[in-house]
């Protein structure tokens, strides 16, 4: 199965529809009437149809099991056609679009299987997904591509040239993949005055500006201490997040001192400097933190 643990939980929705198709009026009648001989078609059909949803990954091999929250079931009548439609809800780290599609499926062959003996053209027309939502099917980088970034890496290491970036560069990528470009990327010592110089500076040009190291508890981790009292507005659930994500997957995310908020219009963010520490931030907190700048879009207006 595809690895999905970076991922974090979100509401995710999905709707599929399957399209049965009799060929006399009569069956029709008989379904609405409840004098199918092997039973209420409807009735019968959504309890075969909740539990392919429920089984949807015992049967597809590299669908992972999740918790299905909410599922709802539906029939339309339309001359001799009958639209059914499967609605799915979960809080988990994948879609449930192929559960819905599975139920509907299901669904449909039941309702083929118990008007076979009736009649003999039923025709199961199309299984597809109408809608899903949840998780990057939200997010368009069209809306982002205007963004500017900064990338500052605190280590008095790297700066020395006793060691190589990789948290940064990291950053970089995971940015470039949202649409994102980095215009700005530098290596500097854990040196206080430093670091709130160039959040002074950088504060100014770009939209987004993202420190990786410093926010440890060795005595140079003075980055959370440098950017802190420059934030104008602290937004505690964004590092929240991050900490909560980061302790589910190891116990010392909770060490971490990173801080983040908006100077003017500018987010800033503050992540750990190890490469996984960085790439876990990351994960946690994008798209869906760069929401921000829509909100301050919106209070321009």
């Amino acid at each position: 199965m595809v690895n999905i643990t970076h991922k974090s939980n979100t509401l995710r929705i999905a709707i599929a529809t399957a399209t049965l198709k009799v060929s006399r009026k009569e069956t029709i009648e008989a379904i609405e009437q409840r004098k199918v001989p092997k039973g209420d078609v409807f009735e019968f059909a959504r309890a075969a149809g909740l539990l392919g949803v429920k089984k949807t990954s015992d049967v597809i091999p590299d669908c992972h099991p999740l918790p299905v929250e909410f599922t709802s079931i539906t029939y339309e009548i339309k001359d001799l056609t009958i639209i059914i439609a499967v609605e799915v809800h979960t809080i988990y780290k994948t879609g449930v679009e192929v559960e819905a599609m599975h139920g509907a499926s299901v669904t449909a062959l039941t309702m083929y299987d118990m008007l076979k003996p009736i009649d003999k053209g039923v025709e199961i027309e199309n299984i597809r997904l109408l809608k899903k939502s949840g998780g990057k099917t939200d997010f368009n980088k069209l809306d982002y591509a205007d963004l500017t970034a900064a990338v500052m890496v605190c280590s008095d290491t790297i700066s020395s040239g006793s060691g190589v970036d990789k948290s940064g560069k990291a950053i970089i990528s995971k940015l470039a993949s949202f649409g994102i470009e980095t215009g700005t990327y530098e290596v500097i010592p854990d040196d206080f005055n430093l670091i709130q110089d160039k959040v002074k500076t950088l504060a100014t040009q770009v939209d987004l500006l993202i420190f990786t190291g410093g926010t440890g508890l060795s005595p140079r981790d003075v980055t959370s201490e440098a950017v802190a009292p420059l934030i104008e507005k602290s937004i505690d659930g964004i590092m929240e997040t991050a900490r909560r994500y980061g302790q589910e997957r190891m116990p010392y995310a909770m060490l971490s001192r990173s801080v983040a908020g908006l100077i003017g219009d500018t987010l800033i963010l503050t992540f750990p400097g190890s490469v996984k520490g960085a790439q876990e931030s990351m994960d946690a907190l994008f798209p869906q933190v760069l929401h921000v700048f829509k909100v301050i879009q919106g209070n321009r207006h």
